[in-house]
């Protein structure tokens, strides 16, 4: 099938590459001009593990290619799919303006019938918006063309999105006609071949289950930084406490690790969406507004535990931290709790020394040169000089270091542990103080 991919961000150029393997030929474009060049050169722009062999396996067969040709990308394909940012106005709300611009970009150009399809995350209704914005501008054109508007959210962990795609738990596919049912269930065979992964509702249902989604994890996450933080008050273990419940088939393990609070693209941003959907209908969502609440105060947990140690303050001492992303995995330091940490530090006087496997290129964009910031080329380069450890991504690399090295770097000898990686009574063996999150101390 042919298909147009509206967008070269992290969905788009997943949903095109992983629809391009599978043998549909796909169009992708994108306004940015510099990014669409060096994507035809080869170069990807955002580090996702398996990613770039894929996009340049598909480019080289001619299943896939790049253009900042609106018309042309339009006019590719009878389907398109919608996979562009929706940034956060000041009040949390979704910006829609590009998802908008699109549409009115498909009214203006489309030549025959279409089938629009929403990827990118929007509030509930904007599939209404959006056929509401193309037949508005198609009544002011000759010619009798139709259009149909699907809602297909996706869920793309950072860091595993390849297999997420070619692998789907589900396939959510907002829909009431049956002839999109039956060509959305055609572009996606080739993932639902094990299993009918396939779940069709209502545009609006399909909406906020995407939103449903990323709020339920997002919850675990601060419900299990709220009891590690009790248990911090209690004297009792959270990895303990974290077993125990986690071996509950109705709880599991997933999304119950206590750590320094979450970040990225999704979370934050599809928190304050939601609640700022919730309060347009005249609804309070409390719960929700308590994870934010809970995840802000989160990451500044690692500074308080830092500010209590060195209790004659952080003025000319200087901190390694290990880890820049928000997770493991993607160099995306969006919302990163690593930002409130070292901003933290900064304000106080301290130094920080950091090193991340994939993130250092986004932060010296975020940060640039500054005398109380620096970037290591290895984790063991970024304890020279430092006073302590702090640990803020639980990247591999970091799982099994050489303690006794980091004993004779660390003028201090103390690690804060963000990520609840090291186990206390091994570190006592080698003589380096330990702060976890939510472990006694």
């Amino acid at each position: 099938m042919k298909l147009s991919v509206i967008g070269a961000g992290y969905v788009g150029l997943v949903t095109a590459a992983c629809l391009a393997d599978v043998g549909h030929q796909v169009c992708v474009i994108d306004i940015d001009k510099t990014k669409v060049r060096a994507l035809q050169q080869g170069h990807i722009p955002i580090f996702e593990p398996g990613l770039a062999a894929i996009v340049q396996r598909n480019a080289e067969k001619g299943r896939l290619h790049f253009t900042s040709d609106m018309v042309e990308a339009i006019n590719f394909a009878s389907t398109l799919f919608i996979a562009v940012g929706t940034p956060p106005e000041e009040d949390g709300s979704a910006d829609l303006q590009h998802v908008l611009a699109v549409a009115n970009a498909i009214a203006t150009h489309m030549h025959g019938h279409k089938i629009v399809v929403t990827k990118s995350t929007v509030p509930v209704g904007t599939a209404d918006q959006v056929r509401s914005v193309i037949q508005e501008k198609l009544s002011l054109r000759e010619g009798s063309f139709s259009v149909d508007v699907v809602a297909n959210p996706e869920f793309l962990k950072e860091g595993a999105a390849v297999a997420d795609f070619m692998r789907p738990d589900r396939i959510i596919v907002g829909t009431d006609d049956d002839a999109c049912r039956m060509l959305m269930r055609e572009i996606y065979a080739p993932f639902n071949r094990q299993h009918d992964r396939m779940m069709f509702m209502d545009t609006r249902s399909a909406e906020l289950t995407k939103y449903a989604a990323n709020a339920m994890l997002a919850t675990k996450i601060s419900f299990m930084n709220e009891m590690a933080n009790l248990a911090e008050h209690l004297g009792a273990d959270i990895e303990q406490v974290r077993q125990g419940i986690g071996a509950d088939p109705r709880i599991g393990y997933h999304f119950i690790y206590p750590g320094c609070g979450f970040g990225g693209s999704c979370f934050p941003k599809d928190l304050n969406a939601l609640v700022n959907i919730a309060n347009k209908v005249g609804y309070r969502a409390d719960i929700l507004q308590s994870v934010i609440h809970v995840n802000q105060c989160q990451k500044l947990r690692l500074f308080e535990k830092i500010q209590t140690y060195f209790s004659e303050g952080l003025e000319g001492k200087t901190f390694a931290v290990w880890g820049l992303s928000f997770k493991p995995k993607t160099d995306d330091m969006r919302e990163a709790p690593s930002i409130s940490l070292m901003s933290a530090i900064w304000a106080a006087g301290g130094r920080v020394r950091a090193y991340d496997p994939e993130a250092m290129d986004a932060a010296h964009g975020l940060f640039g040169h500054r005398d109380d910031f620096s970037l290591a080329s290895s984790p063991e380069e970024a304890l020279l000089g430092a006073d302590a450890l702090v640990v803020c991504t639980e990247w591999h690399v970091f799982r099994a270091p050489d303690f006794e090295l980091i004993k004779a770097q660390l003028s201090s000898s103390v690690i804060f542990d963000g990520r609840n990686l090291y186990d206390p009574e091994r570190l006592k063996f080698y003589g380096l103080q330990y702060y976890g999150i939510g472990r006694g101390n």
